[in-house]
């Protein structure tokens, strides 16, 4: 499955790698988080070098929809429900500063974006409290929300009800990364792609560990999606959710801005104009159906609903691209952003976006671009405080706790099912795999491409036997969302090694 950002080649900006250099901050990970501290680092006077496994916006940053929402769904009334009104709007405020700062730059970049109004709404009555509490929680932040009734929101799916805002935007992900690429290297910043980082330390010098040996910094930011190193347990204090996008071709344009369910399932309707897409290619993209990574019934299943979906709400709409993307929420709600636990105020990080990234990295970056610079706390954004200092409450805790259950039954069941089935097995038809036991562990085999693979499936994180995702072809984690590819390779989350290779 291939994004529709993803439609031509990716220009190489890589330069060629030198072990053992070293640099003011290394930054891992070339999505918006990397990308955003990259650029305001090197601005501001910074040797800065960024290494990824693979391209600029290789993962979530160009498989997302491009949308940038200070609303965001039901976010809000989920934060108010647990969380003060301060922290709501610290939130806002944070989000509203990456927004204005990744808007400013697509300006100065030339990146063109749309100004469109977006809609957090209820498709049936069991939608319209969080309809209304989304609605008190965007007011008491200070947004200027609008509450809408469905005749004044005449669409092609069915709205109970709705919150809108207006001046929100669509954007080219993957368009406006590499323009912060490009930005990146003019500011003087060293980008090596392709690049595998296999781990980081602070003593006896801080530095990053890849596959082509050492890179020293004074500073290291993991901005990986979540953290490559599980000092502080941050694995644990977030869950990793997939969702999924189709675009369409459609007759007609019946839609002229953004919506997002506030019930289930989930459905985001984005259209594509020339200003922030390849409208040529497609003008609708409809988005959800999400799911904790690696506990599905079937990820294939999840798209084509989508499409049954959008066949029945926009006749005539036709398929062009499907695809998937992988984020993460916090336990408490609010993004996860600074220094890494035991990494002497050396390494930070960034994580538990919930799927808004467009705004939250960018803000993500103003706050760790603030703490490496040693800007005073004075003459920061009231919001860096208030969400730095932020408390843990109890529904926080009941949170991780019930996610920490849920981890424990898929390991035990994910070994209980390997047990049940013995190889020698019946060859996996293309695009399917099958876990069995081999010698007591669980293998996985797999036949992608007219090839048959046999891995060990066995996650090499915390040892989760791996589930096949059907719709993108790997192999994924039930207990903290790492993937794989069909012939082992580690593709993302808190894992660092590939999958053992079986013989015969």
């Amino acid at each position: 499955m291939k994004p529709l950002w993803k439609l031509g080649p990716t220009v190489p900006l890589g330069s060629p790698f030198d072990p053992g250099a070293r640099h003011d901050v290394v930054i891992v990970g070339a999505g918006f988080t990397g990308l955003c501290t990259g650029v305001m680092l090197a601005h501001a006077g910074l040797d800065v070098a960024l290494i990824d496994t693979g391209d600029v916006a290789n993962l979530t940053t160009g498989s997302n929809t491009g949308k940038l929402s200070l609303l965001q769904g039901s976010r809000l009334a989920q934060i108010r429900r647990h969380h003060s009104p301060t922290l709501v709007r610290a939130y806002v405020d944070a989000n509203r500063d990456g927004m204005q700062w990744l808007l400013t730059f697509a300006d100065s970049a030339g990146v063109p974006y749309t100004r469109r109004t977006d809609h957090s709404y209820a498709q049936g009555p069991a939608g319209l409290e969080t309809v209304v509490d989304q609605y008190a929680a965007a007011k008491e932040a200070g947004l200027d929300v609008r509450l809408l009734s469905p005749a004044e929101l005449p669409t092609a799916f069915p709205i109970s009800a709705a919150v809108a805002l207006a001046d929100q935007a669509t954007i080219d992900p993957v368009r406006v990364a590499q323009a912060l690429a490009r930005q990146f290297l003019a500011e003087g910043g060293t980008l090596h792609d392709r690049v595998r980082a296999t781990g980081a330390r602070a003593l006896p010098e801080p530095r990053v560990e890849t596959t082509l040996g050492p890179l020293f910094g004074d500073h290291i930011v993991l901005a990986t999606g979540t953290p490559i190193l599980d000092r502080g347990l941050s694995f644990m204090k977030v869950r990793g959710q997939r969702s999924y996008c189709v675009s369409f071709r459609v007759p007609t344009a019946s839609v002229d801005d953004t919506f997002i369910s506030v019930d289930g399932p989930t459905r985001s309707v984005r259209p594509v104009a020339a200003t922030d897409g390849p409208a040529d290619t497609a003008q609708l993209i409809v988005g959800g159906n999400g799911h904790p990574v690696g506990r599905s019934d079937g990820e294939t299943a999840a798209v084509d609903d989508l499409v049954a979906w959008t066949a029945e709400h926009f006749p005539g709409a036709e398929e062009t691209h499907r695809w998937s993307a992988q984020d993460y929420e916090s336990h408490n709600l609010i993004p996860f952003v600074g220094a890494l636990p035991r990494g002497l105020g050396r390494i930070r990080f960034a994580t538990g976006y919930a799927k808004w990234g467009l705004t939250n990295a960018p803000a993500a970056a103003l706050r760790l671009t603030a703490e490496i610079l040693g800007t005073r706390r004075g003459e920061r954004p009231s919001w860096m405080t208030t969400i730095g200092t932020r408390l843990t409450v109890p529904s926080d805790i009941a949170r991780g706790a019930a996610e920490g259950a849920r981890v424990a039954a898929a390991a035990a069941s994910g070994w209980a099912s390997a047990e049940a089935r013995a190889v020698p097995v019946p060859r996996p038809k293309e695009g399917e795999g099958v876990v069995a036991n081999r010698g007591g562990r669980p293998v996985g085999i797999s036949t992608v491409d007219g090839v048959t693979r046999g891995v060990s499936a066995v996650c090499t994180h915390m040892g989760g036997v791996l589930d096949w995702n059907d719709a993108e072809c790997t192999w994924d984690c039930p207990l903290h969302a790492s993937r794989f590819a069909p012939d082992g390779r580690r593709l993302e989350g808190p894992a660092l090694d590939d999958l053992r290779r079986l013989d015969g």
